[in-house]
């Protein structure tokens, strides 16, 4: 089996995997709907309605929370 095209060129492969799993299991999309998206398109149905992409934790609100419910 030789590499993907991206994968030749030095770029990154594209995460068939993860997109399925968004589109197929968490969208609930039918196959057909799913195919026919674009990457883009799939990643504005993936975001919340109405509001920014969620930002990861940063360090210091991490500790906060750990601070506010520690582990017993």
């Amino acid at each position: 089996m030789s590499a993907a095209p991206a994968e030749q060129a030095g770029g990154a492969a594209f995460p068939w995997d993860a997109a399925m799993a968004a589109g197929l299991g968490h969208l609930r999309l039918a196959p057909r709907d799913f195919w026919a998206m674009t990457p883009r398109e799939l990643a504005a149905a993936l975001r919340p309605v109405g509001g920014p992409i969620l930002q990861p934790l940063r360090r210091a609100e991490l500790a906060a929370l750990i601070r506010q419910f520690p582990d017993p």
